[in-house]
């Protein structure tokens, strides 16, 4: 009953919010046919920008359910909408056992859940190299993998300026990776294997929007790139020392 309520609650922002961005953004969605219509579902995604989780599932039936930094849940009005919605809270920085066990649960009982690997916006619109961790939370609950990749939304509200703009984006579904698959190549292959697929992903979605791919040719073990194709002078670089999604569950499951 509880879960009923929820979606009823749902749906109305969920459209509110999904006609009045996605125009404005002009997006575009493609695979949508790939997110399964029913069972667990663990759909990973890059961050771009504070849109993300509105493009995410903008034209999909199904409902996503979302993990924040437990932070954001102590701000007003925010707060209290981001439990209506079900998200999922979870300490940053370390792993959180009680929220890692939190996605899994929701997991085994059927829903969709979206984490952003990445765990913090983009610097640059690149897509960072994805940690171990996160096929084990596939294995434990049975979920299917889908990657998912937003393009553009970086453009329109890059974390470096404080106000959105117009622009266009493209949000693609790739093909679900079963966890027999995972636990077949191991943690760790997946997760080479899930950075390749997604930034494969992201370079076809800035084809359609008649953008230059990116060239992850020059990429580290850590995920940096080189000064191509980025957003130039004004750009912040990262050095807070964040841990992704991977870092954190892949230390606790284990």
């Amino acid at each position: 009953m509880k879960h009923i309520l929820s979606l009823i609650w749902f749906f109305p922002w969920r459209w509110f919010l999904t006609l009045s961005m996605c125009p404005l953004c002009r997006v575009r969605m493609y695979g949508s046919e790939n997110v399964p219509k029913k069972g667990p579902v663990l759909v990973l995604s890059n961050h771009q920008s504070f849109f993300d989780p509105i493009f995410s599932q903008a034209w999909i039936l199904r409902p996503l359910l979302f993990v924040a930094r437990d932070t954001l849940f102590d701000i007003p009005f925010f707060g209290p909408l981001f439990k209506s919605w079900g998200t999922i809270p979870i300490k940053r920085g370390h792993a959180d056992l009680a929220g890692i066990k939190r996605i899994i649960g929701a997991l085994k009982r059927g829903r969709a859940v979206c984490l952003y690997p990445e765990a913090t916006r983009t610097y640059d619109g690149r897509i960072a190299e994805i940690k171990p961790g996160l096929g084990l939370i596939s294995r434990r609950s049975g979920a299917v993998v889908v990657p998912m990749v937003i393009e553009g939304a970086f453009e329109c509200w890059p974390r470096h300026k404080k106000m959105p703009s117009i622009g266009k984006v493209v949000v693609s579904y790739g093909k679900p990776i079963d966890p027999a698959r995972i636990k077949e190549i191991g943690d760790e292959k997946f997760a080479v294997e899930l950075t390749e697929i997604m930034r494969e992903m992201q370079n076809k979605c800035r084809i359609k929007l008649g953008r230059k791919p990116l060239d992850y040719s020059q990429t580290g073990s850590g995920g940096e790139t080189g000064p191509v194709d980025t957003m130039g002078p004004g750009e912040e670089t990262d050095s807070g020392g964040e841990k992704g999604h991977g870092d954190e569950m892949g230390s606790v499951l284990k």
